[in-house]
């Protein structure tokens, strides 16, 4: 496994990724790059990886799903007792990652994660269907369970006590990553990727800087 492991690599060959091609804004650059990966037809295209840390630094991923994207920045959802959202009360410092491996391009964000209110919470809720309402009111995420059973009898009651609309439950909402560096990198042959970054200049500037590969 180790000799097949270090022989695996794949020479990319796409696209360039240039300064006088970027926008004056990581939000505009992430649109265009968004509109090619739903283009190519790309398998969730707006799954990330969210890392967040404990007070005391010990950090943990997983995969979560953009749902909106504002001039403020990145919009996902989650249960307030989950993991993610323990670690954000802790500590706000977050990073996402979107690999859009087959389009050998990569977009790396590093911010803070704020609580949306709940009346944007509200008005994404309404849009869910009626299973996910459900899943999010059975699943007391990241808590221990006995069984597939126990979560699904949990599911069952949830469906029992709301017959017809669903409320958004108090646990439950969104969470804005506002970025202050935003990182766009694009595959290149002999390993000379493209990497351009956006860092916050001022309350409404970007500064663009190249960065070696």
């Amino acid at each position: 496994m180790k000799n097949n492991l270090g022989r695996m690599r794949r020479r990319y060959t796409a696209a360039r990724l240039l300064e006088q091609d970027a926008p004056p804004d990581p939000f505009t650059q992430f649109r265009n790059w968004l509109h090619d990966a739903l283009t190519a037809g790309l398998a969730e295209p707006n799954a990330m990886v969210l890392s967040t840390a404990t007070s005391s630094g010990i950090p943990s991923s997983r995969h979560v799903l953009l749902k909106e994207l504002d001039a403020e920045g990145f919009v996902f959802f989650t249960n307030h007792g989950s993991r993610k959202a323990v670690e954000i009360a802790q500590n706000p410092h977050v990073a996402l990652c979107f690999p859009w491996f087959p389009m050998e391009r990569q977009v790396s964000v590093c911010g803070v994660a704020e609580a949306i209110s709940r009346e944007e919470s509200q008005a994404y809720w309404l849009t869910r269907p009626r299973e996910s309402q459900l899943g999010a009111w059975a699943s007391a995420q990241s808590s221990p369970l006995t069984s597939r059973h126990e979560l699904e009898a949990q599911a069952a009651q949830v469906a029992e006590r709301f017959p017809d609309t669903i409320p958004l439950p108090e646990f439950w909402g969104g969470y804005r990553v506002l970025p202050e560096t935003v990182e766009f990198w694009q595959g290149g042959p002999g390993r000379l990727h493209d990497r351009l970054v956006y860092r916050r200049d001022g309350d409404d500037g970007w500064a663009i800087q190249r960065l070696a590969p």
